[in-house]
């Protein structure tokens, strides 16, 4: 193999290496920043899309063998498989599990045929980011959770979340190589990327430092604070136990403990609050199965109301659905306060989804659970005995990988979250307890909510609003941990206000990158020369006819304004009455019609004959030598349309305009009939261009006044209609069957009018915003205005046809 060959397998290894390094050693977060440097530097060199696909695939396996090979073991012991079975198949999934790297490099390439090297970084970097935003991961694993041991780079997630870090970092990464690639340039061209690069590393150490600052400003009013003691049993593996003792053993066994360790954190630390990890009570609370846990139940009840403080536990629920895993919160002498149930069980273990679900697959996967997903986010409190009380929103194992339910705790009210697990699985493979910390610190950093997180044998933690581990207890370890809770609100953070809103603004970016490149396309082949046609449609309108014709035009454009007005301003935005019918008619539909029957009856098609050129109309002809004509004057009020005045030789001016849509390719014309015209003026030329653009755009069938305004409002007035006879009259035809189909007709009637009325107002806005865009593209270049002109149409078309429907529906959906 030649040493060019070489250079492939050596620079994947390298970033493997550099990313199992970066996973494994917390000290080694900095290596964050360089460790897809030696792979990208390879992607450079491909040649092929294909050769890129293969290459981002051989990463996904690659970096799930040397960042993720626990999991494997970990599965392996869980199911029964083994390591080496389990490994594999972790292995042969890789890409469906890791598919951010065939994402990323498939965009990167296709980015770099069509962009710059900044807007090529850019898109690879939002495609990594927004395809993890639209594939979640298991773990809810980013490049960015490995910054987590880094206090001030970490403070930036309280922005975009652990996404806006591995962003972040992806730029950072082609900044490197930027700098790599332009050495042979010059030092100036070579270091401007890296400048770029350092200038982002230290935006985010300088906002670290001053979030840090901000969130360590002691508060004026010191607020009251609870004593949250975590209960942590160290008890492992119930099945095995169940077998070897009994249910009712182990269950006996795991409460005994809870209850003298709970003894303990009361009597010797102060505790104001109880907390015990998920599922620690292996059955329903509050619906027993037996007349042993109804036993058990009022146990665990008369334990909270002797020791005089409330308790939160992992337990089961049950409803008409199914069973939940869930969090229950029990109060001292009032029983049970609420149930949290866990909104994200983990996939092929604990829940099965629907589809997938049946006999074959229960046979392949004899462990998996039975359990349901539960309906979001609850907020609940916890008080003690003296009437201190904190917020919290508890998050139970999976729940903390995923930014959606501690934003919404966050936005409830929340003060604190309570997470509890079952990390058991990770006993041997400290890395995965490692990793779901980290991972779940950043829900603290994100919503900047103090966290108090139990786990059956560890890792148990307190983390603090900064995401920092205040404490935590070891793996294998029995303990209680007890942290002090402050009854505060969290400072807003942009998370909290926005959601994880990287993702997705990651993929508005890819959009907007790939309607540029349709743009550049368009805009390519608009420049191809047509030749100008030798016939056009006119209306050749006298001075008088074209006063009126505007007048009318005018008129029924002010008609409309008024309306809107006047719905705005006092009747509301719908029609009322009859009355309202025909003063639109009368003030914007009469006129209209007048104005379009006006140039219809001067309609002519102007052509060039031989020597002549000659304006047919209907019963009239009007010939012009072509040798008499000196020039055109393009109307300065384009009203009741756009068109042209023809100066003759003589100076003065024919009697008669031409309305015409395009007045270039008059000009056109008549050049190429050997007579050299041009428009008067500078203004003029250019008003004509523009003018031309607009003429030249396409109009489909859909662009048809009576299919805009007469036929396309009938769809959504049947639906509002209907709604309102169902709500008003309690059926579709209720007016109808009281009061006649008059009533029901007319009603019918002033629904449509209604939509007909508001569409002509959203089209007249947009038609502004179009034209308004077209003129200052033409302004800014002038070459882009037919291909800006056709996408603008185009987005049009979708906010009249697609925007309005989905309006309406997401209306009647937030109603329903």
């Amino acid at each position: 193999m030649s040493l060019s060959r070489w250079r492939y397998p050596a620079g994947l290894f390298a970033s493997v290496l550099l990313f199992a390094l970066y996973a494994r050693f917390p000290q080694a977060w900095a290596l964050g920043f360089v460790a897809l440097v030696p792979w990208l530097l390879t992607l450079n060199r491909m040649r092929s899309l294909r050769g890129s696909a293969v290459s981002g695939a051989v990463m996904s396996v690659a970096f799930m063998a040397a960042v993720f090979s626990w999991f494997g073991s970990a599965i392996g012991a869980y199911t029964g498989l083994g390591a080496g079975p389990a490994t594999a198949v972790l292995l042969l999934l890789a890409p469906l599990l890791q598919p951010q790297f065939i994402v990323f490099v498939l965009v990167r390439y296709w980015a770099g045929r069509h962009h710059g090297t900044m807007l090529r970084a850019l898109a690879a970097a939002s495609a990594w980011v927004a395809c993890e935003w639209w594939v979640p991961k298991l773990l809810g694993d980013t490049l960015g959770h490995g910054l987590f041991p880094s206090t001030m780079l970490r403070q930036v997630a309280d922005i975009g979340g652990a996404a806006g870090l591995s962003f972040l970092l992806l730029l950072v990464n082609e900044a490197v190589v930027a700098t790599m690639e332009r050495r042979a340039t010059g030092l100036r061209a070579a270091l401007r990327p890296l400048a770029i690069g350092v200038a982002v590393v230290l935006g985010m150490a300088g906002y670290g430092v001053a979030r840090l600052a901000a969130l360590d400003a002691p508060p004026a009013d010191p607020p009251p604070t609870l004593r949250i003691a975590m209960v942590q049993a160290n008890i492992t593996d119930y099945e095995q136990l169940r077998r070897e003792q009994g249910a009712y053993a182990v269950v006996r066994h795991v409460l005994d403990t809870h209850y003298a360790l709970s003894v303990s954190a009361i009597r010797d630390h102060g505790a104001d609050a109880l907390l015990w990890s998920e599922t620690v009570y292996p059955t329903t609370f509050g619906t027993p199965r037996s007349e042993d846990g109804a036993a058990l139940d009022r146990e665990i009840q008369g334990f909270v109301d002797t020791m005089g403080v409330p308790l939160v536990f992992g337990t089961y629920d049950v409803d008409a659905k199914g069973e939940y895993n869930a969090a229950t919160f029990l109060e001292p002498g009032k029983g049970q306060l609420g149930t949290y149930r866990k909104a994200h069980p983990f996939p092929l273990t604990e829940y099965v989804p629907q589809w997938l679900d049946g006999p074959r697959l229960r046979r392949m996967l004899p462990w998996a659970g039975t359990w349901q997903p539960g309906d979001g986010a609850r907020v609940l409190p916890l008080r003690s005995a003296d009437g201190r009380e904190v917020n919290v929103v508890p998050l139970i194992c999976l729940d903390d990988v995923r930014t959606d339910l501690a934003i919404a705790g966050a936005r409830l009210g929340a003060q604190a979250i309570v997470g509890m697990s079952n990390d058991s699985w990770f006993t041997g493979q400290p890395l995965g307890a490692r990793l779901h910390l980290a991972v779940a610190a950043f829900r603290s950093i994100e919503t900047r909510l103090p966290q108090v997180r139990v786990t059956t044998n560890g890792l148990s933690a307190i983390i603090d609003h900064t995401g920092e581990v205040v404490a935590s207890t070891q793996m294998g370890q029995q303990a209680v941990l007890t942290a002090f809770v402050a009854a505060q609100d969290a400072p807003a953070t942009l998370m909290v206000r926005w959601g994880d809103w990287v993702g997705r603004a990651a993929t508005w970016l890819l959009l907007g990158l790939l309607a540029m490149a349709a743009f550049r396309r368009l805009l390519a082949r608009r420049g191809q020369v047509v030749e100008a046609p030798l016939a056009l449609e006119a209306a050749v309108l006298s001075p008088p006819w074209r006063v009126a014709a505007a007048a009318l035009w005018l008129c029924a454009g002010a008609g409309l304004v008024w309306l809107a007005l006047d719905m705005a301003l006092r009747v509301g935005w719908q029609v009322q009455s009859l009355s309202q019918l025909w003063r639109f008619a009368g003030v914007v539909v009469l006129p209209a019609m007048a104005s379009w029957m006006i140039l219809q009856a001067f309609k002519a098609q102007v052509r060039i004959d031989g020597e002549v050129l000659v304006l047919d109309q209907r019963h009239s002809r009007i010939e012009i030598p072509l040798a008499s004509i000196a020039s055109l004057r393009l109307w300065r009020m384009p009203f009741p349309g756009s068109g042209v005045d023809v100066r003759l030789a003589s100076g003065r001016r024919l009697e008669k305009g031409l309305l015409l849509a395009r007045p270039r390719h008059l000009r056109d014309a008549l050049s190429a009939a050997g007579q050299q015209v041009s428009f008067e003026g500078h203004v003029g030329a250019a008003i004509a261009g523009f003018v031309e653009a607009r003429g030249l755009a396409s109009r489909p069938r859909m662009d048809s006044l009576l299919l805009k305004f007469l036929v396309f409002p009938l769809l959504p007035a049947l639906v509002a209609f209907r709604l309102h006879q169902v709500i008003a009259f309690g059926g579709a035809f209720g007016e109808y069957y009281t009061y006649g189909a008059t009533a029901w007709l007319t009603g019918l009637l002033i629904w449509w009018a209604s939509w007909s009325i508001g569409l002509m107002l959203f089209a007249s806005v947009l038609r502004v915003l179009i034209e308004g865009a077209c003129m200052v593209a033409y302004l800014v270049r002038p070459g882009w205005v037919p291909a800006t002109r056709d996408a603008l149409e185009w987005a049009g078309r979708a906010a009249f046809y697609v925007g309005v429907p989905t309006w309406l529906a997401l209306r009647l959906a937030s109603n329903a």
